[in-house]
C-alpha cells in the first residue's frame, strides 16, 4: 500500500507516530513562516504542516502545489494548537518531513468543498469531481450502508439472490419499454425490463422458494426529480404465503433498515385502505407526519343558492391548525396557487374560526353563523384555525386539495425530514377504466390477483374488485408495492380477457408464463421497494438523483459520457437499421 493511514482515521492517540498519506489537496493556506494544506480522501481531511524554519526547501515545493493534486505525504502525527471540532481530525496533524507528487491535476471547474459554486449542469458534467465532495461522498456511503443492511437481513431470512436476464421481451402493459435490436435476429428487438416481474414469478414456479436481487430497471418515461431512465429496485417474491406474511417479512426488513442505518425505531406500521387514504388524504400515499384530513362538507354546504357548491360534484375543506390569522395577501396567494395549470382550480372559500370564537368566511353572503359553526365542528377546526374549502369535478376537486394540504404542510413547517411515519395502504381497486382506450386496466400489472371474497364480481362487476396488493408509503412517497400473484392458469387467462387480450395475444405475450403454471405453480406474492428512492429519505433529500453515482439529467441525457448519441452507418447497416 502506498499509505499506512487513511486521512479521516488519525487521532491523538496516534502522536508521535510516523506515517503515510495519500489524498488530493483540498486547500492550501501559506502564513509565511508555515504552509498548511488540507489532504482529502474519502474518508475525510487532515491537516498538513510545512515549516519554512525547519525544512525551508519542502515548504516552497509546498506553496507550489496546486489544488486537487494527488499526493503522497510523510511526516509525524503531533497535537493540533488549534483544534477543529468539525473534522474527525481535528485534534492532530501531520509535520510533514516529505511529500511526492502522484499526480499533478488540472483547476477544477468548480470548488470542491461541501458548498460549492457548480451548478447542476456543470456538476453533472464533471460527476467524478462532484463525488469527491463530501455530501455527495456521503450519499454513496448511504446508499452503500442500505444496501448491505437490505441483504444481511434477506439472507438471515432465507432468501436466495438470483440474478434474472436484462435483455427481455417487450411486453404492452406499463410504462414504454427501451428496446434494443438484435444484430444475429434482424428485425427483431430486446426489451430492457421493467422489472423482473414474470421471471422472478417463474422461479417460484422453480421452487426457489425465497428469491431477491437489487436490480437495475428500466422504464422510457418523462423524467422528473424521483425519476431516472434508469433505477434500482429490492426486488422480493415469496411462496406459500397470504397477504399478512409479506407484509410482516418486510415490515420487519424496513424497521431492520431504519435500526441501522439511521438509528431509528419506526414501530408497528399502521394500516390504511385505499378507499380510506382517497377519501381523507385524496391520494394513495398519504403523508400522515400531519393531520390536516380531508372533510366533504357537501351535505352542508349545498342548496344555500351559492352556484359554486351547488353545481360541484365534490366540496372538501381541511382545517388549517392555528392559521385564521393569515392576512389577505396570503389567502389571495393560496387562491392563486390553486389556480395554477397544473391543479386548475376556479377559485378557493376560506373561513376563519378566530381564537376569540368569532367565525367569518368569504361567502358569509350565503351563509350566517350557524352554518359556519356546523363546518367548524364537521372539519375539526378550534379557536385560532382556518378553514379552506375547494368545490368542483371530484376527481379533479380531491386531487387539488390533496395538493393544498401538503403545501400547507410545508409553509407550516409540518413536514420535517427527519420525522419518518411510515404505513401501508391496502385493498387496491384491481382494475382501472380508461375512456381514452375504452377498456379497463390493470391498477398493478395483470398477474396481480384479486382478493379472494371478490373472485365472484370479476364477471358481472369488475370495477368493484379489490386487488390482493399492498403499496409501503413512507412520509407521503411510495417507497415499495406488490401483491398476492395469480397462480392459477384459468384465472390468469380470465384477467388476460378483462384487460382486452385476446387469446392468441395472451399467449404470444405470455404464453411463457402461462405454460408454467400448468407444472404447478404455488401461491406466491412478492414485493419491490423503488431503492433509490428509500436512499433519499434516509438522507434527506428530494431528488433520487443525489444517490445514483451517475446519475442521468431532467432530459435523460449522460451529459459526462454525452450519451444517447448517434450510432455510425456500419453499426446501423448491421444491425439493420437504416
Amino acid at each position: 500500500m502506498l499509505r499506512t493511514h487513511t486521512c479521516g482515521e488519525l487521532s491523538l492517540r496516534d502522536v508521535d507516530k510516523k506515517v503515510t498519506l495519500c489524498g488530493w489537496l483540498q486547500r492550501s493556506r501559506d502564513l509565511g513562516g508555515m504552509t498548511f494544506v488540507d489532504l482529502r480522501d474519502r474518508y475525510g481531511i487532515t491537516q498538513l504542516v510545512f515549516n519554512m524554519e525547519t525544512l525551508p526547501h519542502l515548504c516552497e515545493a509546498a506553496r507550489k502545489l496546486g489544488r486537487e493534486y494527488v499526493l503522497q505525504v510523510e511526516g509525524v502525527v503531533a497535537e493540533r494548537s488549534s483544534k477543529n471540532a468539525k473534522l474527525s481530525t481535528g485534534d492532530i496533524e501531520i509535520l510533514v518531513s516529505s511529500f511526492v507528487v502522484l499526480n499533478e491535476a488540472a483547476l477544477p471547474p468548480f470548488t470542491i468543498e461541501e458548498n460549492t459554486d457548480g451548478g447542476d449542469d456543470l456538476r453533472m458534467k464533471y460527476r467524478y469531481l462532484d463525488i469527491r465532495r463530501a455530501p455527495v461522498r456521503e450519499a454513496l456511503l448511504l446508499r452503500a450502508r442500505v444496501a448491505a443492511a437490505a441483504r444481511n437481513y434477506l439472507t438471515r431470512e432465507g432468501f436466495v439472490e438470483v440474478e434474472t436476464p436484462v435483455l427481455i421481451k417487450s411486453t404492452p402493459e406499463g410504462a414504454r419499454d427501451f428496446v434494443v435490436p438484435s444484430r444475429m435476429n434482424q428485425g427483431e428487438f430486446y426489451a430492457l425490463p421493467q422489472s423482473p416481474q414474470t421471471f422472478k414469478q417463474l422461479l417460484m414456479v422453480a421452487g426457489m422458494d425465497k428469491y431477491y436481487q437489487i436490480v437495475k430497471c428500466f422504464r422510457d418515461e418523462d423524467l422528473r426529480a424521483d425519476r431516472q431512465p434508469e433505477f434500482t429496485q429490492i426486488d422480493c417474491e415469496m411462496s406459500f404465503v397470504t397477504q399478512e406474511d409479506i407484509l410482516n417479512t418486510f415490515e420487519g426488513m424496513i424497521r431492520q433498515l431504519f435500526q441501522d442505518v439511521k438509528g431509528v425505531d419506526i414501530g408497528t406500521l399502521p394500516r390504511m385502505t385505499y378507499a380510506d387514504a382517497m377519501e381523507h388524504y385524496g391520494n394513495d400515499k398519504p403523508d400522515i407526519r400531519f393531520g390536516m384530513q380531508l372533510k366533504d362538507l357537501g351535505p352542508l354546504v349545498k342548496g344555500k343558492d351559492f352556484k359554486v357548491f351547488d353545481d360541484a360534484e365534490l366540496v372538501v375543506a381541511i382545517s388549517v391548525k392555528g392559521a385564521a390569522e393569515y392576512t389577505r395577501k396570503q389567502l389571495d396567494e393560496l387562491t392563486e396557487w390553486v389556480k395554477r395549470p397544473q391543479l386548475g382550480m376556479t377559485g378557493l372559500v376560506y373561513a376563519r374560526y378566530g381564537s376569540d370564537g368569532s367565525m367569518k368566511s368569504s361567502v358569509d353572503k350565503f351563509y350566517g353563523p350557524e352554518e359556519l359553526a356546523k363546518w367548524m365542528s364537521h372539519c375539526d377546526a378550534a379557536p385560532g384555525d382556518l378553514v379552506l374549502i375547494l368545490a368542483g369535478n371530484e376527481g379533479k376537486t380531491r386531487k387539488a386539495m390533496s395538493e393544498l394540504r401538503l403545501e400547507m404542510g410545508d409553509r407550516l413547517g409540518l413536514r420535517d425530514k427527519n420525522t419518518f411515519n411510515c404505513l401501508w395502504v391496502v385493498d387496491f381497486p384491481l382494475l382501472e377504466w380508461s375512456e381514452e382506450t375504452a377498456r379497463w386496466h390493470a391498477m398493478h400489472h395483470p398477474f396481480t390477483s384479486p382478493k379472494p371474497e371478490d373472485f365472484n364480481l370479476l364477471e358481472n362487476d369488475p370495477g368493484k374488485v379489490r386487488a390482493n396488493a399492498y403499496d409501503m408509503v413512507i412520509n407521503g412517497v411510495e417507497v415499495g408495492g406488490g401483491s398476492i400473484r395469480i397462480h392459477d392458469k384459468t384465472v390468469q387467462q380470465q384477467m388476460f380477457s378483462l384487460l382486452g387480450f385476446s387469446a392468441d395475444e395472451a399467449q404470444a405475450q405470455f404464453g411463457f408464463l402461462m405454460n408454467a403454471f400448468e407444472f404447478g405453480a404455488p401461491p406466491h406474492g412478492g414485493i419491490a421497494f423503488g431503492f433509490d428512492r428509500l436512499c433519499s429519505l434516509f438522507g434527506g433529500a428530494d431528488s433520487i438523483r443525489d444517490y445514483i453515482a451517475f446519475p442521468k439529467n431532467n432530459s435523460g441525457r449522460d451529459v459526462m459520457i454525452d450519451s444517447p448519441s448517434p450510432i455510425s452507418a456500419e453499426q446501423k447497416k448491421e444491425l439493420g437499421l437504416h
